[in-house]
């Protein structure tokens, strides 16, 4: 597997690969999170714009609910709101349906490891586990303390 550069093109294509498998995955919030970094850092470094607040097409608990139009390169992105983002973006009304982002050829294996050494998060490293490990139930007699 050839090593691509951290472009602007080649990190838009990545995290369009890595959003399309998120939606399938059976685990999709390390591919969430890796899509939020890279574009969170995007953003720090000026080679990200957003462009504006769209309602979302599919609101948690059916309230309605925005979300940030970011432009990346030539691609289109989502990601969660903040505060400020309600305060200094125009709001662009309902999701026009008819603009779809170019198709991307690029392996899910390839756009993680792109990501991965962008972000400098790796899957290992997201959260550590709270859960305690699974003890049986001790079952005592009748009348036992």
């Amino acid at each position: 597997m050839e090593r691509l550069e951290p472009t602007i093109d080649n990190l838009a294509k990545a995290i369009f690969t890595v959003n399309r498998h998120a939606k399938t995955a059976l685990n999709p919030s390390f591919l969430y999170l890796l899509k939020k970094k890279a574009i969170e850092k995007l953003l720090d470094e000026g080679k990200a714009k957003k462009v504006g607040l769209h309602f979302s097409p599919n609101p948690k608990y059916s309230q309605q609910q925005s979300d940030v139009l970011v432009a990346v390169g030539e691609y289109y992105f989502h990601i969660p709101p903040t505060k400020e983002d309600f305060a200094t973006l125009p709001h662009l009304g309902a999701l026009n349906g008819s603009y779809r982002n170019p198709v991307v050829k690029m392996s899910l294996s390839q756009a993680k490891a792109l990501l991965q050494s962008y972000t400098g998060i790796t899957e290992a490293s997201k959260q550590p586990s709270t859960k305690k490990p699974y003890q049986k139930p001790i079952f005592k007699r009748l009348g036992e303390r």
